[in-house]
């Protein structure tokens, strides 16, 4: 019998009391909410209900998911629901990704500004891409973008960037073609780079300006306008670090990227590999030499606080479009698009299965029964959150076997 795997709601569950001892009094609440949830995902806590097997009678209690879109273990059903909705949206060109990262000393303002700084990331990042597609210099023409927020690295240190997926083209000025950019290449790093990096000190400026920042603990002195100033000037000095990656296809390759890069959180259950002692073991990719695979220890608490980072505001959209694909114009600048490139190729225009199926599959198909492996489980009841239930005071419903095949 295969051991249950490792979680992160373990590492809750057995350190969390500590943890908010020591830090609670400087958490926000939607961060408390998320130990919380995550804590209680999938126990009696949350509530749930009682299966029944058609076949042999075998009852199971399933509990409710916490739903929460930091939880590891909530994130299938969301991200089936909203590939499904992309699915229909890709065009047939190569796609290419970008991704903005902001330099460390800017990053760390995020820790006490996540909402302002974020916004003004996205901001910044779409006002470049837009920018630069549209001068003729470049590629001359209206493009559209989808654009995700991670906010972590391997280590889970804060890291924030944004992935960019952009279709390989765009509509000309006048809308009467679609233009493609080079095969391998799609706007110059360099540029978009210098445009980012003064798009987003301009706006961060105006931000401080307006009182929007605020500054405590180790940054209480950025709130001198001196030295203010003097943090941008020398963010104003150095690379901004702007990534193309080669194109990696068209709309099946896009879609098994996007259920990779969509709906994460800042540590999968995967990677965990211990928690003994107080003490937790993950994998991490070391990127400064090559990608190799270590294991990292990290003291429960200090594990939290790390994960903690990366927990965004409530009502905080970090999957965003833009351009060809805002929610305004999309249904039109779409259809505009497929007009102008013509119909699909015969290999394009039938559906496939995607990675979407794959978690519809999972979260929403009757589950067979684990005792006698034949039969299928199915609801018979409901309890409340924190109600104690064994699956025998559950008031039993007459079995209707399956029909075999006798064929």
């Amino acid at each position: 019998m295969n051991e249950r795997r490792l979680e992160v709601a373990d590492v809750f569950r057995l350190h969390a009391d500590d943890f908010l001892t020591q830090w609670g009094h400087v958490l926000a609440r939607y961060q408390k909410k998320a130990i919380a949830d995550i804590r209680n995902c999938r126990t009696a806590a949350m509530g749930g209900h009682v299966e029944q097997c058609d076949q042999c009678g075998q009852r199971v209690i399933s509990y409710n998911s916490c739903r929460n879109r930091n939880c590891p273990k909530c994130q299938a059903a969301a991200r089936a629901e909203w590939l499904t909705e992309r699915e229909a949206e890709l065009l047939p060109v190569p796609y290419f990704h970008v991704v903005f990262t902001l330099p460390q000393p800017i990053a760390r303002l995020a820790l006490q500004n996540p909402r302002v700084i974020y916004t003004i990331l996205f901001r910044a990042v779409s006002e470049t891409l837009l920018t630069i597609a549209a001068d003729p210099k470049h590629l001359g023409a209206e493009i559209g973008f989808l654009a995700v927020l991670h906010t972590w690295g391997q280590n889970l240190h804060l890291h924030p960037h944004i992935h960019c997926v952009v279709p390989g083209g765009g509509i000309s000025p006048d809308g009467s073609r679609w233009i493609a950019c080079r095969e391998s290449f799609f706007l110059p790093v360099r540029v978009l780079s210098r445009l980012f990096r003064n798009k987003f000190l301009i706006y961060l400026g105006k931000a401080f300006r307006q009182g929007k920042l605020k500054f405590f603990g180790d940054l209480a002195s950025l709130a001198e306008p001196k030295a203010f100033g003097a943090l941008c000037e020398k963010a104003a000095r150095i690379d901004w670090v702007v990534y193309a990656k080669r194109p990696f296809g068209g709309p099946e390759q896009v879609l098994k990227y996007l259920a990779r890069y969509t709906h994460r959180v800042a540590i999968s259950n995967s990677r965990l590999l211990s928690l003994e002692n107080g003490r937790v073991t993950f994998e991490w990719k070391d990127y400064a030499h090559g990608s190799q695979t270590k294991p990292m220890t990290l003291e429960a608490a200090e594990f939290m606080r790390r994960f903690l980072l990366h927990v965004l505001p409530p009502g905080f959209v970090r999957i965003r479009q833009f351009g060809l694909l805002a929610n305004r114009v999309r249904k039109q600048k779409l259809a505009l698009c497929r007009s102008l490139l013509g119909p699909l190729p015969p290999d394009q225009s039938a559906s496939t299965d995607s990675p979407a199926d794959d978690d519809r599959k999972t979260e929403r198909q009757p589950r067979h029964c684990p005792a006698c492996k034949t039969g299928w489980l199915v609801a018979i009841g409901v309890f409340r959150p924190g109600e104690m239930v064994s699956p025998e005071a559950v008031a039993p419903l007459p079995l209707v076997p399956v029909a075999q095949d006798t064929s």
